[in-house]
């Protein structure tokens, strides 16, 4: 962030140089708020520990609030899903007044066309023939709107014959009210059965861990599920919250980067019916590939995990999600094991299933110690290439003394033919 002036005037210089007469003033980009608070102001503050705001609850709801939403309509065009996603209290008065508004409404309805018929003036005649028997008010008028929607039927009001505009009336109110009986009673059905509250029985470890697994640095965590009834197709996901400002001086809050969890082993789809300890391998394209255990408490980052499978009785989809913060990251440690073989049956025992122990780890990043090992291989290599050399080198020799002594020889034996000439 501090090389933002010092990039200017090289480019600046650059600039110049390639065009003196139209010369190039680069201007300090206006970084975001987030940008700004983010450049380092001082030592002091840069080592003072700060609050990490959570994008994802240890329970899995998401820390985010929508504000400025102008285009409210959209909610009203979405009316189900809304009234499904709306809290119990305001579900259920929301149910209560919309079949209570109906039936004022059809009672109201009714009571007016027995009062522009007369039939209020009538009451008692046994010679008048009303449009509702045995209505002599507004009560009576809404017990009879209720009697109709709900298909209760008591017997003692009636419509007759004599009132084409009650008949038509009763068609309207008995295809209305079926429609809102079909949608409330949807909306109620939907809101109950929610897979929600069937994640609130899959479980994640309260910390993460980071230790050697089959000599690779490794971070996991544990997940479990507390039901009998199996989540069918579970599979696993992690991602990696970390603000991040691009080479070109773009900054990303809260960016997104996958952290690989078995996807191209099919590790992370899961046989969830004991509780399991999901590795991610930190190597060259794991987030983690520099971080050692003296720089994770100053990193400022957020692992979201992301559990998801079908509910077994139901076929609903279910999604579990939990995260951890950098003080959540325990390097050096093992999760306890929970799993024992009985008499017949394994036994999980989850009051161990959020705990750890300590382990010898390395306290390198998995950067340093790829390095160091390729630098205890290099003495190896150059021993055994040193050594082929020298093998080498004295065949050479071999072979020349070999031809030396040939040559000798070919000379002695020219010289005993010219003696014997002679």
């Amino acid at each position: 962030f501090v090389l933002f002036p010092m990039a200017a005037n090289v480019l600046e210089e650059d600039s110049m140089e390639q065009d003196i007469e139209s010369p190039v003033t680069i201007h300090q980009p206006k970084l975001p708020k987030q940008a700004r608070e983010d450049l380092p102001k001082n030592i002091s503050k840069e080592c003072a520990k700060r609050k990490i705001q959570r994008y994802v609850r240890k329970d899995g709801k998401c820390n985010v609030h929508h504000g400025n939403v102008r285009e409210t309509y959209r909610y009203l065009t979405d009316i189900f899903t809304t009234l499904v996603d709306l809290k119990w209290r305001f579900n259920l008065l929301i149910f209560v007044m919309v079949y209570t508004v109906t039936w004022l409404f059809f009672g109201m309805i009714w009571w007016l066309i027995a009062y522009m018929r007369g039939d209020m003036d009538h009451i008692g005649d046994s010679t008048w023939t009303p449009c509702v028997s045995n209505l002599n008010g507004f009560v009576s008028a809404f017990l009879f709107s209720i009697e109709t929607e709900t298909t209760i039927g008591y017997g003692y009001r009636v419509i007759t014959d004599k009132c084409p505009e009650g008949i038509i009336l009763l068609l309207v109110q008995s295809v209305l009210g079926s429609i809102v009986n079909a949608f409330m009673v949807g909306c109620m059905f939907v809101k109950i059965s929610q897979p929600k509250k069937r994640a609130e029985t899959l479980v994640f470890s309260t910390n993460a861990v980071i230790s050697m697994r089959d000599g690779k640095l490794c971070l996991m965590f544990r997940v479990g599920d507390l039901r009998n009834s199996h989540i069918v197709e579970a599979s696993i996901r992690a991602k990696l919250i970390k603000s991040k400002q691009t080479k070109e001086g773009e900054f990303i809050p809260l960016n997104q980067t996958d952290i690989n969890v078995g996807y191209y082993t099919g590790d992370d789809r899961l046989f969830l019916v004991s509780p399991l300890i999901i590795s991610h391998e930190i190597n060259q394209q794991s987030p983690f590939w520099e971080i050692s255990k003296a720089q994770l408490p100053k990193e400022e980052l957020e692992i979201v995990v992301i559990l998801e499978g079908m509910v077994e009785a139901t076929g609903m989809t279910c999604q579990a999600r939990s995260s951890y913060i950098t003080s959540e990251i325990l390097w050096g440690y093992r999760f306890t094991p929970v799993l024992t073989l009985e008499d017949g049956f394994y036994e999980v025992d989850y009051n161990s299933f959020h705990e750890t122990y300590e382990t010898n780890t390395p306290v390198y990043s998995a950067k340093e110690l790829a390095e160091m090992a390729s630098r205890a291989e290099l003495p190896l290599t150059w021993s055994v290439s040193s050594k082929l050399d020298q093998h080498a080198e004295l065949e050479t020799e071999e072979e020349e003394k070999n031809q030396e002594e040939q040559n000798e020889r070919n000379g002695d034996v020219a010289n005993l033919e010219n003696e014997s000439k002679v």
